[in-house]
């Protein structure tokens, strides 16, 4: 997967392609946390188009090669999705797909966040919310200081925009014109307490970011051509001497009605019937 040049609208196909692995995500985590017996579904949800963008598209990456030095890296803040995150990456063949079906298990790699030293593909160790973007400029310091032309991603909860830290950091990287370092915010409206802008307000968010020193994107995270678009062309200005903010709108639970209205989906697990219907209505939705 590389990105796609200057031709940054994709094309139909393309489109279809990568709505597909969208829903392949969700069907997925279910799937696994049917194994777990409790997940993090709606925050996977809301996620499920900017990881099918990134990894089927915009990330410049090897297929079975996940220590390729000049791959772009991808950390998230928000490591409770990394029950999404982890198809994506066995279907990239970064790590044997059979370890999915031991999802949580003892002995298992794979755990209710993402563990570097465990799993293959997997930049960043996260769940503590707040360090990615920190984690991130390291990163982006990294391939400056070794001339290298990767793109750091970091996806970043919106709930989490309320940590200090992550402000430390956007002065940091804005200051050291860390063009190649992007930020993404899923912009889901909740976090585990209730509505973000109910437990601390964030907004103006984009006025923020703009305000630190950054460049700053607003789409449709749930639209895949506009969120690839985007991506595409952030991932594409090599000239950008700052860093670029792209804030996917969302809807927490995107894809199962029933989740889409109900916060307490955060953390939780589908009674059988329950999981038939989410299913059904996920298959459903037009590619």
């Amino acid at each position: 997967m590389a990105s796609a040049g200057h031709n940054h609208r994709p094309d139909a196909a393309t489109v279809a392609r990568l709505k597909e692995r969208a829903r392949f995500v969700r069907l997925e985590t279910i799937r696994l946390i049917e194994i777990a017996k409790v997940g993090h579904y709606t925050s996977v949800f809301s996620a499920a188009e900017i990881f099918s963008a990134l990894y089927y598209d915009v990330m410049t990456l090897r297929r079975g090669e996940p220590g390729w030095p000049d791959r772009d890296r991808f950390l998230m803040g928000k490591g409770h999705a990394a029950v999404g995150l982890f198809p994506v990456l066995a279907d990239l063949g970064f790590f044997d797909a059979a370890l999915l079906d031991d999802y949580t298990r003892l002995g298992s790699p794979l755990g209710d966040h993402p563990d570097m030293r465990k799993v293959p593909g997997v930049d960043f160790s996260s769940g503590s919310i707040g360090h990615a973007l920190s984690n991130g400029i390291g990163m982006a310091t990294g391939a400056r200081l070794q001339r290298r032309g990767f793109t750091t991603f970091v996806m970043l909860g919106d709930g989490e925009m309320q940590e200090g830290q992550v402000w430390e950091a956007a002065l940091h990287a804005a200051h050291h014109k860390l063009g190649r370092l992007v930020a993404i915010v899923d912009r889901n409206g909740y976090q585990l307490d209730g509505a973000v802008d109910d437990v601390i307000g964030i907004e103006p968010l984009d006025e923020k970011w703009r305000a630190f020193g950054w460049e700053v994107h607003v789409v449709d995270g749930h639209d895949v051509a506009a969120l690839t678009e985007c991506l595409r062309s952030v991932k594409a200005d090599a000239a950008r001497d700052k860093p670029a903010c792209v804030i996917a709108r969302t809807v927490k639970g995107k894809g199962v009605s029933y989740m889409e209205t109900e916060p307490g989906w955060h953390l939780g697990y589908l009674d059988p019937s329950d999981a038939e219907r989410a299913v059904r209505e996920i298959v459903a939705e037009e590619i």
